[in-house]
């Protein structure tokens, strides 16, 4: 199911309820990331528009299509550690939305993805060098955006952009010989995703003027919440519901991911005949299908589901979450620790 839906309250996309929002301070809480929200959709608005024509329908593109703004909502949450939503922090967390947008374009061609946010990817209506291109030039934007801010900005947004590069290298050329086939995956997520969330988290410490002992626990939550966002997507890849995930079950085993479960399943194959059996149909039927539906492959990937290997996933996706939220105990009791935490939840939830 979608983690978050565009025009709801902060409130609604936190899983909070007026029972846990009960203090003056958390519903001041709650006003202040709903208001930041509707300063950072207009400075996106702004900001992703250029004066040539062709760039300006190309980058606004998969902007118009939709969001969930997770980023720029964990800045602004972190951000109420220190004084809320100055300018800068809305400068900041537009520039992050920005480069987040710019890696879907790469990540499309890379994936050779043809649906995006509900609707075809840039790749597919106009071609891979013009969706390459285009995220080009929107992290150009981006990089434009946090040079307003300073050289410490500069420098965050060039250490992303580093670890999104090599997540996505990793990715692309899997685990060399010698390498645990998990431990490279996890790191291909912390680098694609938990990168990009932790530097959010950060961005709103830094440029709130937040106390700096606030950093390390908020870029450990973001880091964290990251892989435990993609395993449980891992796990919701193979829901037999796609009216609530938006994807026929088994997408990314079709599209040849090795996602955790199958993952976990190699380990299992050489010890255990019925994983053997079960994988060498998902690689025969699913992976090698090219994305052709059979019942074959249906088969397998009920199976999978059905698999504690499954199971597994999804606790070490709680554990990664759990791991999270202790990451932020050196942060003060309130209501911001509690969003945090109640975001936590709301992660994990998504697969219940």
């Amino acid at each position: 199911m979608p983690l978050f839906r565009r025009g709801a309250s902060v409130t609604s996309q936190l899983g909070l309820s007026d029972r846990i929002f009960s203090t003056a301070q958390d519903r001041g809480l709650a006003a202040g990331i709903d208001a930041g929200i509707v300063q950072v959709e207009a400075s996106l608005l702004a900001e992703v528009t250029f004066a040539d024509e062709i760039a300006n329908v190309t980058s606004r593109y998969l902007l118009n299509a939709g969001g969930k703004r997770v980023r720029p909502m964990l800045a602004l949450l972190t951000a109420h550690l220190g004084r809320g939503n100055l300018s800068d922090v809305i400068t900041a967390a537009t520039a992050i939305e920005i480069t987040h947008l710019a890696s879907l374009y790469h990540d499309d061609v890379m994936d050779d993805s043809d649906k995006r946010r509900g609707v075809p990817s840039a790749q597919t209506v106009w071609g891979n060098s013009v969706a390459i291109l285009t995220g080009d030039l929107l992290f150009a934007r981006a990089n434009q955006l946090m040079a307003r801010l300073g050289e410490r900005a500069i420098r965050l947004q060039a250490d992303t952009f580093e670890r999104l590069v090599l997540g996505q290298l990793h990715e692309t050329v899997g685990a060399q010989p010698g390498q645990d086939p998990v431990e490279h995956y996890i790191q291909v997520l912390a680098d694609k995703t938990g990168s990009l969330i932790a530097a959010a988290a950060q961005a709103g410490i830094i440029f709130s003027d937040a106390p700096s002992e606030f950093e390390k626990p908020v870029i450990a939550f973001g880091e964290k919440i990251g892989v435990a966002f993609q395993l449980i997507d891992d796990v919701l890849d193979l829901s037999p519901q796609p009216e609530e995930t938006g994807k026929v079950p088994g997408t990314d085993l079709r599209a040849g991911v090795a996602t955790l479960p199958l993952l976990r399943l190699r380990e299992r194959a050489p010890h255990d005949p019925t994983a053997s059996a079960l994988l060498e149909r998902l690689e025969r039927d699913v992976m090698a299908s090219n994305g052709v539906a059979t019942a074959e492959a249906d088969s397998a990937i009920t199976e999978l589901r059905e698999h504690d290997v499954t199971g597994q996933t999804l606790a070490e996706a709680h554990g990664w979450a759990h791991d999270a939220v202790e990451a932020l105990a050196p942060l003060p009791d309130g209501s911001v620790k509690k969003a945090l935490t109640r975001f936590a939840d709301t992660i994990v939830e998504r697969s219940s």
